[in-house]
């Protein structure tokens, strides 16, 4: 870890700042998962080793649940899966993915006691759980997945896992767990923990950013194998000394919504500048405006509650993997938003960003870059 070190961060508690001068895209930092597992939807569809979808995965001949490309990543994938895929076995069925993720975890801090490696900077167990934060309904959750949890892990008498500890782990999951995607960056596919990237502190407009790099296990040498990781790439020329920032949540929310997802999720209150000054709030809702003239006000709330349904029907698209319907979505709103909508507005701003991702993925790319263009002039 040349990049970083970690310091006292005041009221956020332990953060992460550069320790040499650092440039727009450098990698600050990659670091493999600790666990990560496919969502249990999609767990037929994607390799459980790289996070790649694929067609006519291998299937695990022993407990018939887990999917692989090939021999390939399913030998790479075993130090993971061993211990679960004799748990789904003794179990019957597989448990949920967050349950999943406990054990998994639980399995590598009993083999490597919570520290992989010499870049680790923290040991699992020193994450913060929230766990004394929970409202009651998140607690009765969280309770009912260390039942199952319980139910699915080995029994061993002389070594019963204590019912607070495991509240700990999927405390730690709760408000820690990093969303994986698949090869194409359009579709969530499944969870992973990574305690360096827990320690980088939130602001709603950071200095850095998270890309998932899914690793190569095509080459016939193993030795050339590289792992699934995530690497935290600067956003802008970051001084030595300065804290490295990610944002936790989309900032193309208004700030009170920014406020009350990151209040909700990652128990804090947030006061960085735009929230506290509601930077760009009022663009973000703008209207747009001519030469003296400006859409009606129920003109405004009808395409607004149109593109608010889209935006629901392009995560399901999204979901379900329907690049086409993604941009044929994003394509009909965006003309009705046209004349409506200022181009500096969360919804257009949204809808622009996804279609360029959708249609960089379809190869067409000069319709992607005049969207990706469009976006970049609604940042500006």
């Amino acid at each position: 870890m040349d990049n970083v070190e970690v310091f006292d961060a005041g009221v956020k508690g332990r953060g992460l700042k550069a320790t040499r001068d650092l440039l727009a895209g450098d990698v600050v930092f990659a670091e493999p998962s600790f666990s990560a597992v496919v969502f249990d939807s999609l767990s037929t569809a994607v390799c459980h080793n790289c996070f790649r979808q694929q067609a006519n995965l291998h299937r695990c001949v022993q407990c018939k649940f887990a999917h692989y490309c090939d021999r390939t990543c399913q030998t790479a994938c075993w130090n993971e899966h061993k211990k679960e895929c004799a748990a789904i076995r003794s179990s019957g069925s597989a448990p949920s993915e967050n349950v999943r993720l406990a054990a998994r975890m639980l399995w590598r801090i009993q083999r490597d006691t919570g520290v992989v490696s010499d870049g680790q900077l923290t040991s699992v167990d020193e994450l913060v759980d929230h766990v004394s934060d929970l409202t009651d309904e998140d607690r009765e959750e969280l309770q009912i997945d260390v039942h199952k949890f319980m139910d699915f892990w080995p029994k061993n008498p002389r070594k019963p896992q204590p019912v607070e500890y495991i509240s700990h782990i999927f405390g730690i999951i709760k408000c820690n767990a990093f969303t994986l995607s698949d090869q194409r960056g359009l579709q969530a596919v499944g969870v992973g923990l990574f305690p360096n990237l827990c320690m980088v502190n939130h602001d709603c407009w950071p200095n850095c950013t998270v890309i998932l790099n899914h690793g190569n296990q095509s080459a016939l040498n193993p030795a050339l194998h590289s792992k699934r990781r995530i690497e935290l790439r600067a956003l802008e020329k970051v001084a030595e000394g300065v804290e490295l920032t990610v944002s936790y949540v989309d900032f193309l929310n208004l700030s009170a919504e920014r406020q009350r997802i990151l209040k909700k999720q990652y128990h804090f209150n947030c006061t960085c500048k735009h929230c506290t000054e509601h930077i760009k709030d009022d663009l973000m809702m703008a209207a747009k405006e001519g030469e003296g003239s400006k859409p009606s006000a129920e003109l405004i709330k009808q395409v607004t509650t149109a593109s608010e349904e889209c935006l629901e029907k392009v995560a399901q698209c999204r979901l379900q993997g329907d690049v086409h319907g993604v941009a044929r979505l994003c394509g009909e709103c965006l003309s009705a938003q046209e004349n409506v909508l200022a181009d500096t507005h969360l919804y257009k701003l949204r809808l622009q960003s996804t279609a360029s991702e959708v249609l960089s993925f379809m190869h067409a790319f000069a319709e992607a870059a005049a969207y990706s263009r469009k976006t970049i002039d609604g940042y500006m």
